[in-house]
């Protein structure tokens, strides 16, 4: 079993990410690649105390990268778009921006 900070990563801050926030009382994580749906919504209600309506996810193909003659690739990673249910307050994590 993860824990709740191994499943969530980071928040991702960013103009879209924030905008989501404020018009759809919408969470945007970064989140661990092999976490499931059911995961991820236990893991924010456990560190937030909000609860969790709806969990939507994407996974996004780590990009081909070069230095030089030397290529490599970007790891693979996964963002969760998690939706609170009406009523909850929105947790602050992004306050100096």
């Amino acid at each position: 079993m993860k824990s709740a900070y191994q499943i969530i990563r980071k928040p991702i801050i960013t103009e879209k990410g924030l905008g989501v926030k404020e018009t759809e009382a919408t969470l945007v994580f970064q989140v661990a690649a092999k976490a499931t749906k059911t995961e991820i919504k236990e893991a924010v209600q456990s560190i937030f105390k909000v609860k969790v309506d709806s969990v939507r996810t994407a996974i996004f193909v780590g990009k081909e990268r070069r230095r030089g003659k030397f290529t490599g690739y970007r790891p693979d990673w996964k963002k969760a778009y998690v939706r609170l249910k009406a009523g909850e307050k929105m947790p602050e994590y992004a306050q100096n921006l």
